[in-house]
């Protein structure tokens, strides 16, 4: 987003609460006894005063489900501001990314996406991940008309509510979400093989339970054999990837990927969404 800004000519300024400046309290009706120096209500109502727009990333806690899910933090924080807030990837969502990821297919198909068959796989990893980016790439390709479906292992299943919004999306574009716990089965015919990891929802309730059920499932990793599996598909991946844990090197190494185009197209994504911004607000004043 700087370098998109910066591209645009606007001037940019990074401010990272907790890490070289002061923390922030988010909640109402305690005093301020901790080591937070500021509530969010004056940190965002200042910043509101030196910026036309605020771009922000607030991880999920990955302790509190209900919190994450309704992307409780950025909701206060947009409510705190007094210009546009961009949500640069939230408990929930990465609606840059997606945006970057949809004109990557749009171009790849030659904005010919509608009836492709997109499978969203789970992928092994180390560490219980965050929901936002499958989350949001699950919804993207709903809604551009996609046969969709989600490959993961039983217990990795994505929130019932993004599940439900996915299949209203898909019918009214055309499109399907299906399920999965099958990786072959899923890649069989495939256009397109997303793969994101993601944490189960035991990392909430008992996060132990979480780590054993994610160390079951090492073999679920993007190979030759998977890809073999699709219709000339592509790879796809949000960056950054563990090489040999969710996706071989070969198949990273080979000519049907498109993660890299996806990185670049993160920087034209975000000048588009400022460009945008600017004209509407040109257009509202």
């Amino acid at each position: 987003m700087e370098l998109a800004a910066a591209e645009l000519g606007a001037n940019s300024v990074t401010v990272t609460p907790g890490s070289g400046t002061w923390g922030f309290a988010w909640e109402k009706g305690s005093p301020m006894i901790g080591a937070e120096a500021e509530h969010i209500q004056e940190a965002v109502g200042v910043l509101s005063r030196y910026s036309d727009a605020i771009g922000v990333r607030l991880f999920a806690s990955g302790t509190d489900r209900k919190s994450d899910s309704e992307d409780h933090l950025l909701r206060q924080f947009a409510h705190a501001s007094n210009v546009p807030v961009l949500n640069l990837e939230s408990a929930s969502r990465h609606p840059c990314q997606a945006l970057a990821d949809a004109s990557v297919l749009s171009r790849h198909f030659d904005s010919n996406v509608e009836g492709k068959k997109f499978v969203l796989s789970w992928t092994s990893h180390p560490k219980a991940l965050p929901m936002a980016v499958p989350n949001s790439t699950l919804l993207m390709a709903s809604r551009m008309g996609m046969e969709v479906t989600v490959a993961r292992p039983e217990g990795f299943e994505l929130e019932p509510s993004v599940m439900e919004s996915a299949r209203r999306l898909a019918a009214l574009s055309g499109g399907s979400v299906s399920e999965s716990n099958n990786l072959l089965s899923a890649a069989n015919g495939a256009h397109i093989i997303y793969a994101k990891s993601w944490g189960s929802s035991l990392r909430y309730e008992d996060p132990r339970a979480e780590t054993e059920l994610r160390a079951q499932h090492q073999d679920w990793r993007i190979t030759d054999a998977c890809m073999h599996q699709t219709d000339k598909g592509h790879f796809m991946h949000c960056l950054p990837v563990r090489r040999g844990v969710v996706v071989d090197d070969s198949v990273l190494d080979g000519p049907n990927t498109l993660h890299l185009d996806q990185a670049e197209y993160r920087l034209h994504a975000q000048k588009a969404i400022l460009n945008w911004l600017w004209k509407a607000h040109a257009e509202a004043s």
